[in-house]
């Protein structure tokens, strides 16, 4: 059971993730935020794989990179519907839904068809999705629209590392792909803003927490995790992540959350576990 542990564990860490962030955007810019952390948290996860980054070729690093760049789109437009929204809880349910949307992400860009859970999952996920976000008439608010966004960015991000991992280490991957969101990070700060904040113990402490705990720890936590669990089993305890980030948020920032999104989000992880354990078949 290692393995599960580690990847409930994993599922938990991000879920404070979210809290974290939420919490160090409000002293200091979303985008420098970013930057500043996975730049960090690559560079903690440097001891881990330094041997085996040596050993790649220049195709694979560029195929790791590239990758990593679309994990920086996904990330950026993320932070930015952290920044604006007033559920963390309500995000997390719709950034799950990846997972769903995936499968439709691999057949506009491989033609792979999706299998048989996919459509019966789909439907289902729609309907909590509108039970979520509809709840004042039907109106979306924009950081639902950007949460959906980059649960899509991200879905594709999620079908290219697939591939990029049949070829180089998972541990190998990730620390590249962090430093590569640290360092573009970076740069589109340096070009675009005049940074400008001020720091106190509390966003310290927040961010101490999101970079190396919900970042370097959760991470590799993931990945030896996933190295030695069924795809399929790590799915299903993947999910868990929005139920912890639901659960931080009602007791770590008071989140009210009305009965309808509740019924919602139990409508969107009852399409997440129906497509998971269909596809296990």
């Amino acid at each position: 059971m290692r393995g599960e542990i580690h990847l409930v564990l994993a599922t938990l860490l991000a879920g404070i993730g979210w809290i974290a962030s939420k919490l160090v955007i409000t002293g200091i810019p979303g985008d420098l935020f970013i930057a500043s952390r996975f730049f960090i948290a690559s560079f903690i996860l440097l001891p881990f794989c330094y041997k085996s980054i040596l050993r790649l070729n220049a195709r694979q690093v560029w195929s790791v990179c590239g990758v990593g760049l679309m994990l920086t789109l996904g990330i950026q437009v993320w932070i930015y519907a952290v920044s604006i929204t007033n559920s963390l809880s309500e995000g997390a349910f719709i950034m799950s839904l990846a997972m769903i949307i995936a499968p439709f992400t691999a057949w506009i860009f491989f033609r792979e068809r999706p299998n048989r859970a996919f459509w019966i999952a789909l439907p289902i996920a729609i309907i909590g999705m509108m039970l979520l976000t509809l709840a004042n008439g039907w109106q979306v608010e924009s950081s639902q629209w950007c949460f959906l966004l980059s649960s899509a960015l991200f879905s594709v991000h999620f079908i290219f590392n697939k591939r990029v991992t049949n070829t180089v280490k998972p541990l190998v991957s990730i620390y590249l792909q962090l430093l590569t969101v640290g360092s573009v990070s970076f740069i589109y700060v340096l070009l675009t803003q005049e940074i400008e904040y001020e720091l106190n113990n509390t966003v310290i402490f927040w961010f101490i927490v999101s970079t190396l705990i919900a970042t370097s720890i959760r991470y590799l936590f993931q990945s030896v995790g996933q190295f030695s669990v069924k795809i399929e089993t790590a799915a299903l305890i993947m999910i868990l992540e929005p139920i912890w980030t639901l659960l931080l948020s009602i007791s770590m920032l008071g989140e009210e959350v009305k009965l309808q999104k509740l019924l919602g989000a139990a409508v969107i992880f009852l399409s997440l576990f129906i497509y998971v354990k269909l596809s296990r078949r």
